[in-house]
């Protein structure tokens, strides 16, 4: 059986980008590395070879981009037993995936909203029971940012809140999602992240964004993390306690230090808490 995460623990995102850079990183200069296993299965040759070698030295989170969890076309079963024999063979300790849709009668290549309603909450909560058994783990749930929101018969933190007991799985909760969606629709971040049930609570993603206008932010995780981002982490570990933290960067990666100054500032937050 894989082991969690340490709480005390902050990683940083394995990217085909940094592949040399991040064998070659200081000991000790992160915890962990995640990867999106849809970009590396069946990848093989020398970038196969060396995500095993910093699977093998580091402990290895997975975040999935493709299993459409909200959406309404059937679960991807051949791409699900991919994903269960690329977490056995790489000693995945945890995987996690979006709560949104990105296929409906074909992929379309962006994470979707879901309306917050009862019948979605029993649609991908039961579409995460199915994930489950055949992943053979607990998996966790990404709340994502969102630039429109369908239909609301009740607020963001009471769907997720809905998604979570109905399926009975974790919560990767992102602080920079909460900061983005606040802006964009008019609510309050830290009133969010506490709302969320700190018990499910199994990691917490940390990244920029780009400030498109005053009331509207652009969720890239291709900028610096922000100051008011920052201060929302602080908040969620005074509000539930430390978790395994990750550094989402996505590209205009800046020199691996520049990174591990930030995945450095989460570990000072992290000794603050």
């Amino acid at each position: 059986m894989t082991e969690a995460l340490p709480p005390r623990s902050a990683g940083l995102g394995l990217r085909r980008a940094l592949l040399d850079e991040l064998i070659e990183a200081p000991a000790g200069a992160f915890d962990f590395l995640e990867c999106a296993p849809d970009n590396w299965i069946g990848v093989g040759g020398v970038p196969g070879d060396k995500l095993a070698a910093l699977a093998t030295r580091h402990p290895l989170s997975c975040h999935g981009l493709s299993l459409s969890l909200g959406g309404p076309d059937p679960l991807d079963r051949v791409f699900l037993r991919q994903t269960r024999a690329f977490l056995d063979r790489h000693h995945v300790v945890l995987y996690s995936e979006h709560l949104s849709y990105c296929a409906a009668g074909g992929h379309l290549y962006d994470l979707l909203p879901l309306p917050f309603t009862e019948e979605a909450v029993r649609h991908v909560a039961a579409r995460i029971r199915e994930v489950q058994d055949a992943l053979g783990r607990r998996i966790a749930i990404e709340n994502v940012s969102t630039y429109a929101q369908p239909f609301k018969a009740m607020d963001e933190a009471g769907f997720v809140r809905a998604v979570l007991e109905e399926a009975d799985c974790d919560l990767l909760l992102d602080v920079n999602n909460a900061y983005v969606n606040a802006i964009n629709h008019g609510g309050d971040a830290r009133a969010f992240i506490a709302a969320m049930p700190g018990e499910r609570i199994a990691s917490i993603h940390v990244a920029g964004h780009y400030d498109e206008a005053n009331d509207l932010k652009i969720d890239t995780h291709g900028t610096a993390v922000k100051e008011a981002v920052w201060a929302l982490l602080e908040f969620a570990y005074a509000t539930h306690g430390v978790r395994p933290t990750l550094l989402e960067r996505d590209f205009h990666f800046p020199p691996l230090p520049v990174l591990l100054d930030e995945v450095a500032r989460i570990r000072t937050l992290q000794a603050a808490a």
